[in-house]
């Protein structure tokens, strides 16, 4: 079980490490013949390689049944399934983990939250209430409208720059970016990308969120096993200690709990797993709540917790047997 939680500040260094190794990767994969699709050519790229089914040769009878059967089970079926198996495994016992580690798109979606603070006092335009304007140790986060300039040219930026790296993976990577270069894109080319980054723009700007929530199929299966499995690792809140969380952010007034202003997916961590179907496991909450605590001297009130524990949602007592607070 990943156990970063005792040290907040390496927690989220590697997660960004493993976001941006996975960002260049996700970039770079059909440049590097890793893996794309050719419609020109008609295969599919991988590890350098052609990887052909031999449909063509079946219908053009040069291979009988036999053999396109055991190419479409060897080079279709058996790696979709191992690679769907590993998947499902890792989010039955973790959850969202590939969401909030490594998914490109939740990436911009933490970026975009934080520039739009900046911008509005709300990580979203659907935000009802502003979240107060300090990070979690206190310093202040800079905030005033002229952060629309940089909201809206990064929505629009990382917007075309999925369209083309999307393109990449259709078409030979060396005729998009050099027709992108010659600024001589074909017509077909110029509308995928135009059309795509308006859309993917928009969803930057407007329905990100729900977009994670509700419109990607890949989190809500790893979320649905996730439930079903009531010993996954989830985000536990030490219940006893909940008092501690009233001085959060007292200063601000109530309703300000510092774990629920840095959620990117704007769930209420202290709440039972059933109302945190959306849960990316980014572990934003714990190191906040590590940050506050850790100021105060005390231990953090959330702690992943996973077995018994992740049944009743509870953080495990202290190191010294007893709970932070008891005397």
């Amino acid at each position: 079980m990943i156990n970063l939680g005792e040290h907040p500040d390496r927690l989220q260094a590697w997660r960004v490490i493993a976001q941006v190794g996975f960002f260049i990767v996700f970039a770079l994969a059909p440049v590097v013949d890793l893996f794309r699709i050719d419609l020109v050519a008609g295969h599919a790229v991988i590890f350098g390689h052609d990887w052909r089914l031999g449909i063509d040769d079946f219908l053009a009878r040069r291979i009988g049944a036999g053999e396109m059967a055991a190419n479409l089970f060897l080079r279709l079926f058996l790696p979709l399934f191992a690679a769907a198996g590993l998947f499902l495994a890792i989010a039955w016992r973790w959850g969202r983990l590939y969401c909030g580690w490594l998914c490109p798109h939740f990436a911009v979606v933490e970026t975009i939250n934080d520039l739009m603070r900046r911008a509005t006092g709300k990580p979203s335009l659907w935000e009802r209430q502003p979240l107060p304007a300090r990070h979690p140790d206190g310093s202040p986060i800079p905030q005033g409208r002229l952060w629309w300039l940089a909201v809206l040219p990064a929505a629009v930026a990382v917007g075309f720059a999925w369209a083309v790296v999307l393109l990449s993976y259709l078409l030979p990577p060396a005729e998009v970016y050099g027709n992108l270069i010659a600024l001589s894109p074909t017509h077909n080319q110029a509308l995928f990308i135009g059309i795509a980054t308006l859309v993917f723009t928009a969803e930057f700007l407007f329905a990100r969120h729900l977009f994670c929530r509700f419109g990607c199929a890949v989190g809500v299966f790893q979320s649905l096993l996730w439930m079903a499995n009531r010993k996954a690792m989830v985000v536990g809140f030490e219940r006893s200690r909940a008092a501690h969380c009233a001085d959060c952010y007292a200063a601000d007034g109530p309703g300000h709990a510092v774990c629920e202003g840095v959620c990117p997916m704007r769930l209420r961590p202290r709440l039972a797993k059933r109302k945190m179907f959306t849960c990316t496991q980014c572990g934003q909450c714990l190191t906040a709540c590590a940050t506050v605590e850790g100021q105060r001297g005390r231990a953090p009130l959330l702690k992943w917790v996973a077995g018994e524990a992740a049944q009743q949602g509870e953080a495990p007592v202290s190191l010294t047997g007893r709970r932070e607070g008891d005397h």
